[in-house]
């Protein structure tokens, strides 16, 4: 690999010629390269699988971009771009760092690196039977307040979905 400053025939230059490859860096070199060779090349299953994921990912970041406008949002003032905050926000899913009850309300502290777009509560019976569900209202940044009316000794599923579609499901 060489580094070519201050050339003005490989200035702006890119792409593929022959076996060498140019590429334009930020700082206004030319890195010229060999043509890499991947025709032995042998990928594991965990390498396809994060491969497929990648490709799902960048079919959502693609479209995402475009039409979420929070992501626009979030990288106006960034070094980042709303396509990479879409794959970012693809693989990554919200965390829930904790629910609590209290009385008759359950609250629920939630986040994720772009949006939660809902968060489910559902308590059960102890025969596992559904008693009641519904959406939790975002009361403030990180925190949504769940009104509950089933017994206080009832288990509580909490889910929370991000605009990526990733849900997290924490259990109380």
């Amino acid at each position: 690999m060489a580094k070519v400053k201050h050339n003005l025939f490989t200035q702006g230059l890119s792409g593929k010629y022959g076996d060498l490859v140019f590429r334009q860096m930020k700082d206004g070199t030319t890195v010229v390269a060999s043509l890499p060779d991947f025709s032995d090349r042998v990928l594991s299953e965990e390498q396809l699988g994060h491969q497929s994921r990648f490709k799902q990912a960048s079919a959502y970041a693609k479209i995402a971009a475009k039409t979420q406008p929070i992501y626009k949002e979030l990288t106006q003032n960034a070094s980042s771009n709303p396509y990479n905050l879409a794959l970012s926000d693809w693989f990554n899913p919200p965390v829930i760092n904790a629910v609590t009850r209290q009385a008759n309300t359950i609250l629920v502290d939630a986040k994720d690196n772009v949006l939660i777009t809902k968060v489910v509560v559902t308590i059960f019976d102890k025969q596992g039977q559904i008693l009641e569900q519904g959406e939790a209202a975002l009361i403030n940044d990180a925190w949504w307040e769940y009104a509950a009316s089933a017994p206080h000794e009832a288990k509580v599923t909490v889910e929370a979905f991000d605009l990526a579609g990733n849900v997290t499901r924490y259990e109380v």
